[in-house]
């Protein structure tokens, strides 16, 4: 029997990191992952463990638990200065389920939908998958979105991904560059979708979240990275009402619902002690700066990573090779898109030691 497959799958790859990072040896040293090397805190796994013992297992309302969805209204206004009511969020699983539903209930066939380039892997292939097109949507020298740029692709586009802190290239947007992306997006009649994700990650810059600046925003976050969750699966949306109402039939043909138990935890973590996010910040800072001072000691030249926690460096594919052959993991940059050729993506959400013995490493490789 001759298998036949949907095109819009024969149409997208494996992502790069998860080829990378599931090929890994057991000896590597990996600064391919885009996961933290931390626990999650005690009271958010205390929470999680409450609610087993108190057989809230069950199917949750397919928006989410209500007590989630008001504490994470809750934290939008007082850390993002953005004003939503619960019927305007949709509590999924992870943000990447998110991303998908947003592409899935807003793009039609050949729409295009402009992704950062570089930006993270998933963006074009959830594009491709909901029936778009995806366009590059090329940055700056040193790794910020080419407002102008953005501005010329804009007509007739359907969605424009924005990214800040972004992955891979922990650039952090300026709030002026936001605001014009936004309004230029409105009169075009183009939805920003927002991955903010890495939002608590940055280093002497601000946080400002595209929603701020207009109604046409869909706002994507997650607790994987700020609580230390990512096997969790826990994010959400938060839009209009009108883009929410068409992303739940999706979420609940799909999904059906967030996992119960990770809800629960979650509210924990958004109304809970936030003091670990800020200890997670502060080493995620140190690291960053370790890593940095040892790459530019070997004569690497990149832009200093502003938030995340991800340097993105310019690299020869052929230097990238020998380095992952020699037990080091990296993302090539081509993972990322078609922009970035002769990058590799180094994770610094590992510990010093490892990102010590990974420098010694790679300049002994550098040496022979």
């Amino acid at each position: 029997m001759t298998m036949k497959f949907a095109q819009r799958v024969q149409g997208i790859e494996i992502s790069g990191i998860r080829r990378i990072f599931e090929a890994a040896g057991a000896d590597s040293i990996n600064l391919g992952l885009g996961q933290p090397d931390f626990d999650t805190p005690q009271h958010i796994k205390d929470a999680a463990i409450k609610a087993i013992l108190e057989g809230k297992t069950g199917y949750t309302n397919n928006t989410g638990i209500p007590e989630l969805r008001n504490a994470i209204c809750k934290k939008l206004k007082k850390e993002n200065g953005l004003s939503y009511h619960p019927d305007q969020l949709i509590v999924t699983a992870g943000a990447s389920e998110a991303l998908h539903i947003v592409m899935q209930a807003l793009v039609e066939g050949g729409d295009r939908v402009l992704c950062p380039d570089p930006g993270f892997v998933s963006y074009a292939s959830l594009a491709t998958l909901a029936g778009g097109r995806p366009v590059s949507m090329p940055l700056t020298s040193d790794l910020h979105i080419d407002v102008e740029n953005a501005k010329a692709l804009m007509d007739n586009a359907r969605i424009m991904v924005l990214n800040s802190p972004a992955n891979p290239t922990g650039a952090v947007e300026h709030k002026d560059s936001i605001r014009a992306l936004v309004e230029y997006a409105n009169d075009a009649s183009v939805t920003v979708v927002s991955d903010e994700v890495y939002e608590h990650f940055i280093y002497g810059k601000q946080h400002w979240s595209a929603a701020r600046f207009g109604e046409n925003v869909v706002t994507v976050n997650a607790t994987s990275k700020t609580y230390a969750m990512t096997g969790w699966r826990l994010g959400y949306l938060a839009a209009p009402e009108e883009i929410v109402a068409q992303c739940v039939k999706v979420h609940q043909y799909c999904q059906a619902c967030a996992t119960s138990i990770s809800q629960y935890a979650a509210v924990a973590a958004y109304t809970g002690d936030q003091s670990p996010v800020t200890m997670m910040r502060n080493e995620y800072q140190v690291r960053r700066d370790l890593i940095c001072k040892g790459l530019a000691d070997l004569g690497f030249i990149f832009p200093v990573p502003e938030g995340a926690f991800y340097a993105f460096v310019p690299m020869k594919p052929e230097l990238t090779q020998k380095i992952i052959k020699n037990g080091i993991i990296l993302v090539p940059g081509t993972a990322f898109g078609v922009n970035a050729p002769e990058y590799a993506r180094f994770s610094y959400a590992t510990s010093r030691k490892n990102l010590n013995r990974a420098l010694e490493k790679i300049q002994k490789i550098m040496s022979d």
